[in-house]
């Protein structure tokens, strides 16, 4: 127990080590990825505003898929209203919006690819496993939305944990419906030692080593599911590995 303790400081030490190495990287990292960031709406022509921010998307495959977390385009559009998705790129005051023309989800790891007309910048995906725990990440993405307007921020930290995506709670009654779902095929996911916002769902989590994406921001989905029995929810951000999401970008391009 005490060369347990006595690992601890080194470890630390460790983690701050590898953060200052990347960060010289960063800057980079940003310049390529910020490109490529877009932001989720809801476009209706009657409302004011027209467009109601819901969260943060990127460019992936040929330029003209946009993934993000499916909670994020989950709501049922009102046709009479003649609302749709929408996805905006640009930045500030330089918008453009690009009408959703398709969709492909996967509910089981709250994944959306989103298709588009025009073709955007896209993103490399790591093709790696499971990235390791201490490795130095970031993540970049709209923070919040409807405040801060299309400013994408980015945030740095470190992977703290693989966690599987659902804890058995004490009893079953502690249990909800969504998460009896997925104790039927728990799966890995990051945690996360970086804060992320609501509007980050949705965000690309990217490796400090060499920039690939590798892993989606997700709080809704994975908040739900692994502490539907807190009384306070923590504020621990979590991602969904990219593995998921390539495998939906392989199956949308099958014929």
């Amino acid at each position: 127990m005490r060369r347990l303790f006595s690992l601890i400081p080194l470890l630390i030490c460790s983690s701050f080590f590898q953060l200052h190495v990347y960060a010289s990287d960063l800057p980079e990292h940003i310049a390529r990825i910020k490109p490529s960031i877009v932001a989720i709406g809801l476009l209706n022509p009657t409302a004011s505003p027209r467009i109601k921010l819901l969260g943060t998307g990127f460019v992936v495959g040929d330029g003209s898929q946009v993934a993000t977390n499916y909670h994020v385009i989950a709501k049922p559009v009102d046709q009479e209203r003649m609302e749709q998705y929408v996805v905006l790129s640009g930045q500030g005051e330089k918008v453009n919006v690009h009408p959703v023309k398709q969709r492909h989800e996967d509910l089981a790891h709250d994944l959306a690819l989103l298709t588009i007309a025009d073709t955007l910048p896209a993103l490399s995906l790591s093709s790696k496993g499971l990235i390791a725990e201490g490795s130095a990440i970031s993540l970049t993405g709209y923070p919040i939305t409807s405040v801060l307007g299309l400013y994408p921020a980015t945030h740095s930290g470190i992977i703290a944990a693989h966690s599987p995506v659902v804890i058995p709670a004490h009893n079953s009654q502690e249990l909800q419906t969504r998460a009896i779902r997925a104790l039927k095929a728990p799966y890995l996911v990051y945690q996360l030692d970086v804060t992320a916002y609501p509007g980050n769902s949705g965000s690309p989590l990217f490796s400090m080593a060499d920039g690939k994406v590798i892993g989606i921001i997700n709080q809704v989905h994975v908040k739900t599911t692994k502490e539907a029995v807190l009384s306070d929810p923590s504020g621990i951000t979590y991602a969904i590995p990219v593995a998921y999401l390539q495998a939906l970008l392989n199956d949308e391009t099958k014929p």
